[in-house]
């Protein structure tokens, strides 16, 4: 029996590193979302957004959300969401299916930047060769996915510590300045908060794993790892460009910007080739949940969702997110995902920790 096959695995870390995984290429891949939400908020106050906030709510959502998911058997969020809010479901819906192609849209502009500004590679075929390979794990189904998710996902754990030492090695200094300086800005709480809502919207995308945890113990602790397993290579990223600070702020890509003052050209191919991974996960993971969604409505019916039909969902959400992708990583990351935070709060947080709690009571 593989590691990735025994239970301690599945119970308490597969739920993990799927999150992790689905959730870096929109949430920090190219480092713009951690400047975003919490970098411009000072150093401290970054890191205290980071594991103050962030990360106590994506414990808590993550738990409650596994507990409930399994004393349901909801493994998709449709069936998740019409057991706490009933026909209400469907403006989650709408919010994700928006999320879902705003997420899209800067994994599609990170993957054109990423292979024309390192590779020359024109941008058509990046968009080609990630359609392709969203496409294959899609039809393989949430056998493959649990196996390429969480075997990235390490990967990924690995090359984000070389990442730190190295800027350790050539900003040493710097970064212990910008730490010491202890600079909390106005507001790094909400920007926490922002960032932790709308980055809720990537737990539909592990709920095809959540079968395997059996007990109410097992659904709170994997959740509460699973918090900081999505966390901690952020973290690694956030102290490994402390040393630009504040000017790294500004930038579009900022994973770029230091990996080339560091001069190591090796681990500059190395990152790129995990957040061009992670690209290629966090497309998968929230088109599986959607795929997910499709195949229980139509079970609820008395229907069959063939895999054939999956790949082609995959494309179609894919060709939608292009046009979207034009306006730039910036504004996408600073207004779309700011925008729909809210939202996600009020139609998945709010009945979650009210009705969902009540009814995970009622049922004990």
């Amino acid at each position: 029996m593989s590691f990735f096959s025994k239970p301690f695995f599945k119970k308490y870390l597969l739920p993990g590193f799927v999150f992790q995984g689905v959730l870096i290429a929109g949430g920090y891949g190219t480092g713009r979302e951690l400047v975003e939400y919490f970098m411009k908020y000072g150093p401290l106050g970054g890191i205290l957004g980071m594991f103050a906030i962030t990360t106590v709510l994506w414990a808590v959502i993550l738990a409650v959300t596994f507990e409930f998911s399994r004393k349901f058997r909801a493994y998709d969020y449709r069936t998740l969401l019409l057991k706490i809010i009933g026909p209400f479901w469907v403006v989650f819906e709408i919010l994700y299916l928006i999320l879902l192609l705003l997420v899209l849209a800067v994994v599609g502009a990170a993957a054109g930047v990423l292979l024309r500004d390192n590779f020359g590679v024109p941008y058509i075929f990046g968009v080609i060769l990630m359609l392709a390979s969203i496409g294959f794990l899609t039809f393989k189904g949430g056998a493959l996915l649990e196996k390429f998710l969480s075997s990235w996902s390490i990967f990924i754990y690995v090359v984000y510590a070389l990442f730190l030492i190295a800027a350790l090695l050539k900003f040493g200094p710097e970064i212990q300045k910008a730490l010491s300086g202890a600079e909390i800005l106005p507001n790094w709480a909400l920007g926490a908060f922002k960032y932790a809502l709308y980055n809720m919207a990537v737990i539909p995308s592990v709920l095809f794993c959540v079968n395997h945890i059996e007990t109410r113990k097992e659904a709170i602790f994997s959740g509460i790892i699973a918090s900081f397993i999505g966390m901690l290579p952020g973290f690694f990223f956030f102290l490994a460009v402390l040393g630009d600070y504040p000017g790294v702020v500004a930038k579009e890509a900022p994973a770029f910007f230091v990996l080339q003052k560091i001069g190591m050209p090796l681990l500059l191919v190395a990152f790129l080739i995990v957040l061009f991974g992670t690209l290629i996960q966090t497309g998968t993971g929230f088109i599986h949940a959607f795929n997910e969604r499709i195949r229980s409505a139509r079970q609820a019916k008395g229907r069959r969702f063939p895999d054939w039909q999956r790949p082609i969902v995959a494309i179609i959400l894919l060709l939608m997110s292009l046009g979207i992708s034009s306006f730039g990583l910036i504004n996408l990351v600073a207004k779309g995902y700011g925008s729909i935070s809210w939202g996600i709060f009020l139609i998945y947080f709010v009945p979650l920790m009210t009705i969902g709690l009540y009814k995970i009571i009622k049922r004990s």
